[in-house]
């Protein structure tokens, strides 16, 4: 047997509604999804919430608990003191459709805005060809469930609905960085990309994403600080500035290049005769004998750096130096003799 439990509810559509209140019965063991169910059955069958899978896999049943955003299904009635009330609140940031269920439409155009995986030319899909040490770095992006938690908490759109057209937020600066990321990924202004189209220098990085991740993913500091550090290397460091107003576009591109390389900009513009900064020079990733990047590097703990497949790599890589072999293959074979 259970005990009774004080919620309130807010109920209403995109006219306006307000807040109900409920004693519910509450069971060990439970979640709050549980119980908006029990107030559907007993007490508001016309109460609308949004969920499907009730394991976190799905990120339907997003809102806000007791003022902070959250999945219905992830959030244990035992975390909630026993004479507490508990507020069910629809997410801020996006119109209300009715009662807890909300329009989030404003995340699908902003994925339809970004663009898609390009993959290098001449590969075809079922050919590409990775290790798992070069997809470590944006693997950890791919677990998004698409719950717009992040988005609904982001104050940039949250408190601004202005921004909404310019600012494509957290969700999908994690998908820039995952395809960035991307070993195989031929774009390469997608940090550009983000900063002139998503929005990106609107984020003041408060960290606010990162913190209501129900898949814990480091949203702010492996995703959008490293994107906002490369940009900033591009637009704003004073000596890529400098070179941009010394060198023609031939050479900069060539100092580019040995910035990717060699150690950064400022040595290759140091090399051509231009006075060192005052600032610390960057340091560049560290280089075995035969001038290549070790692959062990990518898992340190200061990842960076260009691709160990090197620039003379050739996809998809040869049968030789695979050693995956698919069951197929062994259908078509003899049957041993005995």
């Amino acid at each position: 047997m259970g005990t009774k439990r004080h919620f309130r509810v807010w109920r209403g559509d995109a006219s306006g509604g307000d807040i109900q209140d409920y004693d519910v019965e509450v069971n060990e063991g439970e979640v709050v999804l549980d119980i908006i169910h029990r107030i559907q059955a007993t007490q508001s069958p016309d109460l609308a919430c949004r969920w499907n899978c009730k394991a976190g896999k799905c990120g339907s049943c997003s809102m806000e608990i007791n003022g902070m955003p959250k999945l219905g299904c992830m959030t244990r009635m035992s975390t909630f003191e026993e004479n507490e009330t508990v507020t069910i609140t629809p997410l801020r940031t996006f119109p209300v459709i009715r009662d807890l269920v909300t329009d989030v439409s404003f995340n699908y155009v902003k994925a339809r805005e970004t663009p898609a995986f390009a993959p290098p030319a001449g590969v075809k899909p079922g050919d590409y060809r990775m290790q798992q040490v070069d997809v470590e770095r944006s693997q950890e992006f791919r677990k998004c469930i698409e719950c717009y938690l992040c988005q609904n908490t982001c104050h940039v759109v949250r408190d601004h609905e202005e921004n909404k057209p310019e600012f494509s937020g957290p969700r999908f600066f994690i998908r820039a960085a995952e395809l960035d990321m991307h070993p195989l990924d031929a774009k390469t202004d997608r940090k550009e990309y983000a900063q002139a189209s998503m929005g990106l220098g609107y984020c003041n990085i408060t960290k606010c994403c990162t913190e209501v991740c129900p898949e814990h993913i480091k949203i702010t500091d492996n995703g959008i600080i490293p994107m906002k550090e490369r940009v900033v290397d591009r637009r704003y460091d004073p000596l890529v500035w400098l070179g941009r107003k010394i060198f023609r576009r031939d050479e900069l591109e060539s100092a580019q290049s040995s910035h990717r390389t060699e150690g950064g900009l400022g040595a290759a513009m140091g090399a051509a005769g231009l006075p060192p900064s005052g600032a610390r020079q960057a340091e560049g990733p560290l280089l075995g004998a035969n001038g290549r990047l070790d692959v062990s590097e990518l898992i340190a703990s200061n990842a960076g750096g260009p691709s160990p497949f090197g620039d003379d790599q050739d996809f998809p890589l040869p049968g030789s130096e695979l050693t995956y072999r698919h069951p197929a293959a062994d259908q078509d074979a003899a049957p041993p003799s005995h």
